[in-house]
């Protein structure tokens, strides 16, 4: 991630898409993981359809498969070596039956330790961090529409001060939300944005303070001090708050979210996870090498540009979609 690219890339504030009442979440959801699911599947059928019997020459073609599809590769080893497992325990030699046994292994992995849906206690302060092309800003102002739909008052704080962009569109999604958003001028000190947001949530006893933050890990040393910065400034000013931190990443770059994440784990306390892009991308199965390998809550997942394509993220229904399976 160059410093370079890094400041050239700037996110789309999209006109106002009108929402498609009628299509469901998870139709949403399925319609969005096509391209993932065509991946996956395509591959697997394709190995299952060329073997006549389990044997080790499958499970390899197979492990090949699944890290194509951008599973990761500890991951994929270790679904592999489970269906290794079930096959010997339940004398399996159908190959047909491994597909079964796969949507087993990846339900579970997603499912393990999640709580189905998070619920933010009031007050809450949410950091949002991200690299620059992520859909970082973005995706914050579709948090915020969404919390507010759902009955809750909320404040923005653009706090990812280096980037003149993000403010300009933060307040353009803040407008086209009804939502305050606290801001400074280009190159102020994050904290101190951040400070001012708070004594505003505060005094306005604002159930969600939402905090856009830089992520520029071209320069670890900066970030892991800015953020801590914005970090003591909440803990002094505003104790009683529940606090989140959100990393932001592109399903679009496979692995290499996977590497982000865990770099930004080294500068801060990551609690969640939102994933974006889903829909233009089939390499989706980085949800769960992402869920697998860093034990991190996926808590959204956006597929699709509209408004209301950014989804709160459930680890059965995702499963279900990803194979096919379940009634729209």
């Amino acid at each position: 991630m160059e410093e370079a690219a890094e400041d050239a890339q700037t996110e789309e504030v999209p006109e106002e898409a009108p929402v498609e009442e009628k299509k469901g979440f998870f139709a949403r959801l399925k319609a969005g993981l096509n391209k993932t699911r065509s991946s996956i599947l395509g591959g697997v059928d394709t190995v299952l359809g060329s073997f006549t019997k389990i044997d080790e020459d499958l499970f390899e073609e197979l492990e090949e498969a699944l890290i194509m599809a951008d599973m990761g590769v500890q991951t994929t080893m270790d679904i592999v070596e489970n269906l290794r497992q079930r096959v010997k325990r339940e004398r399996a030699t159908d190959p047909a039956l491994i597909k079964g046994m796969l949507i087993d292994e990846i339900t579970a992995i997603l499912q393990e330790d999640v709580e189905e849906e998070e619920t933010l206690p009031s007050p809450s302060v949410m950091l949002v961090i991200g690299v620059n092309g992520v859909g970082k800003t973005t995706t914050i102002g579709k948090l915020a529409h969404n919390f507010k739909a759902e009955g809750k008052t909320v404040l923005l704080a653009a706090a990812d001060t280096f980037r003149a962009a993000a403010i300009d569109q933060l307040e353009i999604w803040g407008q086209r939300a009804g939502i305050a958003v606290i801001k400074h001028e280009e190159n102020a000190d994050p904290a101190a944005v951040v400070f001012d947001a708070v004594h505003a949530a505060k005094n306005k006893k604002t159930d969600l303070l939402i905090c856009d933050t830089a992520g520029r890990l071209h320069n670890k040393k900066n970030l892991m001090e800015e953020l801590r910065k914005i970090s003591r400034v909440i803990e002094k000013e505003y104790p009683a708050a529940h606090r989140e931190t959100y990393l932001v990443l592109d399903a679009t770059t496979g692995q290499n979210a996977l590497q982000q994440a865990k770099v930004f784990m080294e500068v801060a306390e990551i609690t969640g996870i939102i994933l974006t892009k889903l829909d233009g991308t089939a390499k989706g199965g980085i949800v769960v090498a992402i869920k697998s390998e860093l034990k991190i809550p996926v808590r959204y997942i956006g597929v699709g540009e509209g408004i209301e394509d950014l989804q709160k993220f459930n680890a059965a229904d995702f499963a279900r979609a990803l194979f096919g399976e379940g009634e729209e």
